[in-house]
């Protein structure tokens, strides 16, 4: 390698080490109208933890996969960043029979907590919220 390679590479690789820590240590935070409220990545407000309870009672991972990465059903991970709010109720109530996904609107559990289950998958598909078990922030 020539002098100019070698300095070329050493400085690329100093400006790659420079700037990691900032890119590592910076955590998904919710932005201030996310429908949303996360803490270290597992602890969310009550609205949200509901959603999650929904999507559990719900098994809906028997589908979409446990960490919502898709199954037999899409990745609702990269489903939420395309999908507007009303496109995933219409989705979730009224069900694509064609793409094998039944409708809801029958369950009062899903029905009534609706939003709750959006602000839940909308953290995770934003990466916001970790995979796994959660808990309320505060307790």
């Amino acid at each position: 390698m020539n002098r100019l390679t070698k300095n070329a590479v050493l400085a690329v690789a100093c400006w790659t080490l420079a700037a990691m820590p900032g890119l590592l240590a910076t955590p998904a935070v919710a932005a201030d109208n996310a429908p949303y409220k996360v803490a270290e990545g597992n602890k969310v407000d009550a609205q949200t933890l509901s959603g999650w309870k929904t999507w559990r009672a719900m098994a809906c991972e028997r589908c979409h996969g446990a960490a919502q990465e898709g199954m037999v059903g899409p990745s609702l991970v990269n489903s939420l960043r395309v999908l507007s709010k009303e496109e995933f109720k219409t989705a979730v109530l009224k069900g694509r029979i064609e793409k094998g996904m039944p409708n809801f609107d029958t369950s009062k559990m899903v029905s009534e907590n609706i939003d709750n289950l959006y602000a839940y998958l909308k953290g995770r598909s934003d990466g916001a919220i970790e995979p796994g078990r959660l808990q309320e922030i505060g307790k």
